[in-house]
């Protein structure tokens, strides 16, 4: 008998696939290809991104004042990310190879490549990368920590949690006692096996 969950996890795979392939779909309507490594624009399409660019002091005089106001808030978070990218990535350093877990690439989840685009002035495109570096960030430290918890506690909450990452279906049930050693070890296994 198939396995209810894993058919579920198999058409969501299916839909992310997809989603992908509609994802390549636009680079073409936008007109560019990314060659080793680098994002390419067509000509005309760079031509008419400069035309498109709002000048800085044109988009400050725009910008409500509060909003500026806030920006140095918004800014202070660098802090405590470069310390949790600092602490995460030696954590990940020191811990994964003995746990037997692959490493979490980085490049794989911190995306800075939008100040490549010719319709943003200089400050959107630092925001753009700032944005890129955290939820980048996020997004690694996520991965790190859902390794983490494959590896040492695969279980399931008793309470539905939003936002679980891609292994939490494949973890054990809440209360599930009796499969609990077996369990661990077969998520240590599959783990050990990514990458």
């Amino acid at each position: 008998m198939a396995n209810p969950m894993q058919e579920i996890l198999e058409r969501i795979e299916a839909l992310q696939e997809q989603l992908e392939a509609e994802i390549g779909k636009r680079r073409e309507a936008f007109r560019y290809q990314i060659e080793n490594g680098r994002i390419v624009f067509e000509e005309e399409a760079r031509r008419r991104h400069r035309e498109l660019r709002i000048r800085l002091l044109v988009f400050l005089r725009r910008t409500r004042p509060m909003v500026v106001l806030t920006a140095p808030v918004i800014y202070s978070l660098i802090i405590p990310f470069v310390i949790l990218d600092l602490f995460v990535t030696v954590y990940q350093a020191i811990c994964f190879p003995i746990y037997g877990i692959p490493k979490v690439r980085r490049r794989d989840h911190i995306r800075i490549d939008r100040h490549h685009l010719a319709y943003l002035n200089a400050l959107q495109k630092l925001n753009c990368v700032y944005c890129g570096y955290g939820n980048g960030l996020i997004s690694f430290v996520r991965e790190v920590a859902s390794r983490t918890e494959a590896y040492w506690c695969p279980i399931k909450h008793a309470a539905r949690v939003d936002g679980t990452h891609e292994r939490y279906a494949g973890f054990m049930e809440f209360g599930d006692g009796e499969g609990f050693e077996r369990g661990v070890a077969a998520s240590r296994n599959k783990l050990r096996k990514e990458e």
